[in-house]
């Protein structure tokens, strides 16, 4: 196949080497070039086309190429950060569906995609509940192959175009979009502060969940519920997510990072600690993650806080659903699994988690796919007995959870990473909903629940400079 038009070495040098674009010019121009040989010698099918470039800040990168579909991700300790660009091709299903079908689907795309080759996205919390309208454009899954990435790991940064069959059939296009990626830096707006907040529950609907709540683990199998709260912040200007997710890398270490963005103006985004799991070539890592407090003002009050949560006998028994619960379904689907004896204390830079890691094989014919459905949701943001939990938080809560607290992360031929969609919120325009759970047993009370709530969203807000209440 013979692409036709003047696009030279030397006129896509001249396209990338104005102010803002690329230092090393040369790596849009090999993209470029490459792309137009793939298509002139291979035959259809899927390419990753790999540029090794001059250091790129991904978000920064994100910002100068506001194209409507964007994803950004990162892992705890910072060494495996990948942002995309555009569609090469997208498994999604809105309405419905179910991580079995989702798995097919990929399946076959990831047995003739390059090797390395990621799609980037995530569940909604409960597959088959009704959609709000904020939600609506999340689909129940949905999983991308970006047009465009940058791959950043430790110190080596590359550039990567991905190629999908149909792209065999619009050459000329795919090039053309192509170049439109070679801008690296691009300005992030101010965050202002916010004008308005509304809870949902307010206090006292929040007070008659808790109680039902007590009083079902008296009279049913109900042990634990994870209760949700959405609180939503209004602004004067409309709000810049990606300044919002580099200020979120920024104050919050040892987190996933995540952004899963519509257009410049709507986007899922989070920093979350906690993970679902990880797979890499049949090694699989989990977590139980549950009970909270804050950090102390001093060395001596944190010390105490981090003793208080460790010997908090309601704090411990909240934890231990998890971990029984994450070790019943992984001793399912692992040949050989190991889970630690004792929880032991997860520091963050304003709060702290009871944490019990778990390791494993997993066993022969289980995937990424068998891992999602058979921890999701684990007792750390549904509740104990699973089933039982999702029927109350239904019952329950009045707005749609969308995908927070469901997995988001990506998925590989024999590999994945997921976290859970904690700590997150969602940016529609002018507002920002922020969602955040408290675990629900025996012995908690309202007001506590309402406050261990209130830390973990004003740790997300602290972010505009305030302290969850709003400007005057």
């Amino acid at each position: 196949m013979i692409i036709p038009g003047p696009d030279t070495a030397s006129e896509a040098v001249d396209a990338v080497e104005a102010p803002g674009y690329c230092p090393a010019a040369r790596t849009f121009v090999a993209l470029a070039l490459r792309a137009r040989e793939a298509f002139t010698r291979e035959a259809p099918a899927f390419k990753s086309i790999v540029v090794q470039s001059d250091p790129i800040n991904p978000i920064g990168w994100l910002a100068a190429n506001r194209f409507d579909r964007q994803y950004y991700w990162s892992d705890r300790d910072s060494s495996d950060e990948r942002a995309g660009i555009g569609i090469a091709d997208r498994v999604s299903r809105a309405g419905g569906g179910s991580v079995e079908e989702f798995n097919d689907a990929i399946r076959s795309r990831l047995l003739v995609a390059p090797s390395g080759t990621r799609y980037f996205g995530g569940l909604r919390f409960d597959l088959g509940g009704p959609v709000a309208p904020e939600w609506a454009d999340f689909e129940s899954y949905d999983f991308v192959l970006p047009r465009a990435e940058i791959r950043r790991d430790s110190d080596r940064t590359t550039f990567v175009v991905n190629l999908a069959p149909d792209d065999w059939l619009r050459p000329n296009d795919t090039i053309r979009e192509i170049k439109r990626f070679a801008a690296t830096e691009g300005p992030r707006h101010e965050l202002s502060l916010p004008v308005f907040r509304d809870n949902c529950p307010d206090e006292d609907e929040w007070a008659q969940n808790v109680d039902w709540a007590l009083d079902a683990f008296s009279r049913s199998r109900l042990a634990k519920v994870v209760l949700a709260r959405r609180a939503t912040f209004g602004f004067r200007d409309v709000l810049d997510p990606l300044a919002l997710l580099e200020r979120l890398s920024a104050t919050t270490p040892n987190c996933y990072h995540f952004l899963f963005g519509h257009n410049e103006e709507r986007a899922f985004v989070g920093a979350s600690p906690e993970r679902l799991f990880k797979l890499d070539n049949k090694r699989v890592w989990s977590e139980a993650v549950a009970g909270t407090r804050r950090r102390g003002a001093t060395e001596g009050a944190d010390a105490e806080l981090c003793k208080e949560l460790l010997r908090s006998e309601k704090d411990q028994r909240e934890h231990v659903y998890v971990r029984q619960s994450i070790k019943e379904v992984l001793s399912g689907l692992c040949s050989e699994l190991h889970v630690d004896a004792s929880a032991s204390e997860m520091r963050l830079s304003r709060g702290r988690h009871l944490v019990t890691r778990v390791e494993g094989v997993a066993s022969e014919g289980v995937g990424a796919a068998e891992l999602l459905i058979g921890l999701h949701p684990t007792p750390a943001v549904g509740g104990y007995p699973t089933e039982d939990a999702m029927v109350a938080i239904s019952k329950l809560e009045t707005f749609d959870r969308g995908w927070y607290a469901a997995p988001v992360g990506w998925i590989a031929a024999g590999a994945a990473e997921f976290a859970v969609a904690i700590r997150s919120g969602l940016v529609e325009g002018k507002k920002v909903s922020l969602y955040s759970g408290a675990g629900i047993v025996g012995g908690s009370t309202a007001e506590g629940e309402w406050s261990e709530i209130e830390d973990k969203i004003e740790d997300f807000i602290s972010v505009f400079g305030t302290n969850g209440t709003t400007a005057t």
